[in-house]
């Protein structure tokens, strides 16, 4: 009940706030590609239950028929605004309204599409028991993934077979320890130091 009082008051505030800051990004990227400002994917969300997630579009319009789920360093289909936007992780603000959906949370495993999902062990599928998060421990350490994919040819493959089963790992561990507001506090320090400092 407190990480939903949290997330709900932190949500709400950062909403409001962010508004004028919504609206710039939004006409940089109508500005500098076709398509629309929202990107909306479904993921596997808290108890297997699908949902639709908010990012701002940083790739070229129909990216997802024209390569791999995940992106990959020189990934050709980002955007100019959308390398900043990923850099800087602003394209992750639209999440916001996931959070005060109830959706998710601002701490908690990275949600992943039910492509990848279907891959998940029995003891894996744990991290379903809590709410995805927009940051979390395995967001903060793989946070240079794009950039760890370099020259291989099936990226699925090598994300599903190498990256997931790290990320997962760092999740499941964050799962089964008991719920702290301050330990969510850290990670939100630990993710905007990183940012900070990239």
């Amino acid at each position: 009940m407190r990480k939903r009082i949290f997330d709900l008051f932190f949500a709400t505030v950062g909403l409001i706030f962010t508004f004028p800051m919504f609206l710039m990004i939004a006409l940089a990227i109508k500005l500098d590609s076709k398509g629309s400002v929202f990107f909306k994917h479904k993921r596997v969300g808290q108890h297997g239950v699908p949902f639709l997630m908010y990012k701002f579009r940083t790739m070229v319009e129909n990216a997802a028929a024209i390569g791999p789920a995940v992106t990959y360093h020189g990934d050709t289909r980002i955007t100019r605004v959308g390398h900043l936007l990923r850099r800087s992780k602003l394209d992750e603000l639209p999440q916001l309204i996931n959070i005060w959906t109830g959706e998710m949370s601002f701490v908690g495993p990275r949600p992943e599409t039910a492509k990848y999902v279907k891959h998940y062990t029995s003891a894996q599928q744990q991290v379903l028991t809590a709410k995805p998060g927009i940051t979390g421990p395995a967001q903060i350490e793989w946070r240079d993934e794009a950039s760890r994919i370099r020259g291989v040819q099936n990226v699925d493959a090598f994300y599903t077979q190498y990256i997931m089963p790290h990320k997962l790992a760092l999740d499941l561990k964050y799962v089964q320890t008991p719920t702290s507001v301050w330990r969510d506090l850290r990670y939100i320090l630990s993710t905007l130091k990183a940012i900070m400092t990239k």
